[in-house]
């Protein structure tokens, strides 16, 4: 318990450092927050017209809970960058040499950044309230749905520790970022997968973020985007095991590569 409470005062620390951070690159943080609030402007503004809307309801209804699912994914590149970015410039070979708990560099990237994505879900909530996303469900339902989003946010987080400490520059972490977002687009997190064609929509209906974005609709009482399929009607299982699934194989993977670091 005694080396528990220090991993964990030391993980505080860590995560402090980076919360520091944002003090003194505000811009760059508050860009982070409202860059998705963006993405909600310009798919539902712009293009939300020609939107298919399931039920007849207003397309936000099915984008707002899409974006959040989106937002958890694209957390995924500010963690790979400052991993590399630490791991480069021999942040992180200083810390491991210090005294103090070998899981406390990764425990306080793990806090910050879920500090981070809380922010990031309460500033998208907040403007799809504004522009007239609603939730139809409970409270506590709700409270679930952005539960599962932040269960996908800690899962792709290890991911992102893990490919941030295997890489070994910053344009390859460019390279890695470009990637992310076909994986993100290719998710029932605009339109309802039954618009596309069926080998695509199979593909789409197993992405993990669409398996969150379905849960998340079902949950708030949201049009669901999924054409009927195994996967689609399982959505709220598929969310609880499409993370744990991602931790069990990234999280030794990240922490043993962390371990064996070697810059």
């Amino acid at each position: 318990m005694n080396r528990l409470g220090w991993a964990l005062a030391d993980g505080w620390t860590i995560a402090r450092r980076d919360l520091i951070h944002w003090r003194m690159q505000p811009g760059n943080v508050i860009f982070g927050w409202f860059f998705p609030v963006l993405m909600l402007l310009m798919f539902g503004g712009l293009l939300g017209g020609a939107m298919e809307r399931p039920g007849g309801q207003s397309y936000y209804e099915l984008l707002v809970p899409g974006i959040f699912a989106l937002s958890m994914l694209f957390g995924l590149e500010g963690t790979m960058t400052a991993v590399t970015t630490d791991a480069a410039k021999g942040v992180t070979d200083r810390f491991r040499f210090l005294p103090m708990s070998s899981t406390a560099v990764v425990m306080g990237r793990c806090i910050a950044d879920m500090l981070d994505s809380l922010v990031t879900l309460i500033v998208l909530a907040a403007a799809g309230l504004a522009l007239g996303w609603r939730w139809h469900g409970t409270f506590l339902e709700a409270l679930a749905a952005f539960a599962l989003l932040l269960l996908l946010r800690f899962a792709l987080l290890w991911v992102g520790i893990f490919i941030g400490l295997s890489i070994k520059n910053a344009q390859t972490v460019a390279t890695v970022q470009v990637l992310i977002w076909p994986v993100g687009f290719l998710s029932s997190a605009f339109v309802a997968t039954s618009t596309m064609p069926d080998w695509l929509g199979a593909i789409a209906q197993w992405n993990p973020i669409s398996s969150t974005a379905t849960a998340a609709r079902s949950l708030f009482d949201n049009p669901d985007a999924a054409a009927a399929s195994w996967i689609g009607d399982h959505a709220l299982v598929a969310a609880l095991i499409w993370p744990l699934l991602l931790i069990t194989v990234f999280l030794p993977l990240a922490t043993t590569r962390f371990r064996h670091l070697s810059r």
